[in-house]
C-alpha cells in the first residue's frame, strides 16, 4: 500500500476506530426501533461542531432523565429539553437544539408513527432515504445525516451516506483519497479498505477514525489561528 503505511493505518483504527454507538452502550446491532432512535439522537448531538465530550455528557443526560424516544421528547417540551441540554453543558446551541427536537420527533411521530425503521422501509433507495431524514426538520442537515447512517451500514440495507468534509478532509491529509466531492471520495475510501483491510474491523470503524482524526485537524487549525 502505498498511501499510507500498514501500520499507521492499524494503529489510527485501533485507537480511533470505536464506533460512536458502541461507546454509548447503544444497540443497533440489534436493529430494534428503540436502539436505532438512540442512536438518532446522539447523532442529532454529534451534529454540532461541539466536543465530543460534551455530546456524550449531554446524551447521559437524556439517558439520566429517561428522555429516549420520540413521544419523550415532544412531552417534556421546550423549556425541559434546554434544561437537559444544559446540564449536559450544551448551551451554546441549547435553544436551537431544542427547537430543532420538537420540530424533528414531532414529524417523526406524525409521518412515521416514531419509527426510523419505518421510515428506511418507506424509502426507495439510499438518496430517498437521506432526504428523507432531511425533510424531517431544519437542522438535520448532510453532516447529522452522515454520522447517523455512517453506523447503520450493514444493518439497514439502503444505508450508504457520502463522507462528511471531516472525514474527507481526514482522508487526504492521510494521502488516502485525491477527491473532494463526497460520492468519489466514497467510492476511493472503499476502495483503498478493501485493499487494506483490519483484521476485526469494518469500514463503518475505518470511518469513524477518520472522522475523529478529522476532528483533530479541525480543532488545531482553530487554535493556531
Amino acid at each position: 500500500m502505498s498511501a499510507m503505511r500498514r501500520r499507521d493505518l492499524v494503529q489510527l483504527v485501533e485507537k480511533k476506530g470505536q464506533r460512536y454507538s458502541k461507546a454509548l452502550g447503544i444497540n443497533v446491532n440489534s436493529g430494534k426501533d428503540e436502539e436505532i432512535f438512540k442512536w438518532f439522537l446522539a447523532s442529532v448531538l454529534f451534529g454540532a461542531p461541539i466536543t465530543e465530550s460534551s455530546a456524550i455528557r449531554t446524551y447521559r443526560c437524556f439517558e439520566k432523565h429517561g428522555v429516549l424516544t420520540p413521544m419523550m421528547i415532544v412531552k417534556t417540551g421546550w423549556e425541559g429539553l434546554v434544561k437537559i441540554l444544559d446540564e449536559g453543558s450544551y448551551t451554546r446551541y441549547d435553544y436551537k437544539t431544542a427547537d430543532k427536537l420538537l420540530l424533528v420527533m414531532g414529524n417523526l411521530n406524525s409521518q412515521y408513527g416514531g419509527s426510523l425503521n419505518r421510515l428506511h422501509t418507506e424509502a426507495s433507495d439510499s438518496a430517498d432515504l437521506e432526504k428523507r431524514l432531511k425533510q424531517l426538520g431544519k437542522g438535520i442537515g448532510d453532516a447529522t445525516v452522515s454520522i447517523f447512517l455512517r453506523e447503520l451500514r450493514g444493518i439497514w440495507s439502503k444505508a450508504d451516506p457520502k463522507p462528511t468534509p471531516l472525514v474527507i478532509k481526514a482522508a487526504a491529509e492521510l494521502n488516502i483519497t485525491r477527491s473532494d466531492t463526497p460520492q468519489e471520495a466514497l467510492r476511493e475510501l472503499k476502495r483503498f479498505w478493501k485493499r487494506n483491510p483490519v483484521r476485526g474491523k469494518s469500514f463503518v470503524n475505518f470511518e469513524t477514525a477518520l472522522f475523529r482524526y478529522g476532528k483533530e485537524l479541525r480543532r488545531k487549525k482553530s487554535v493556531e489561528c
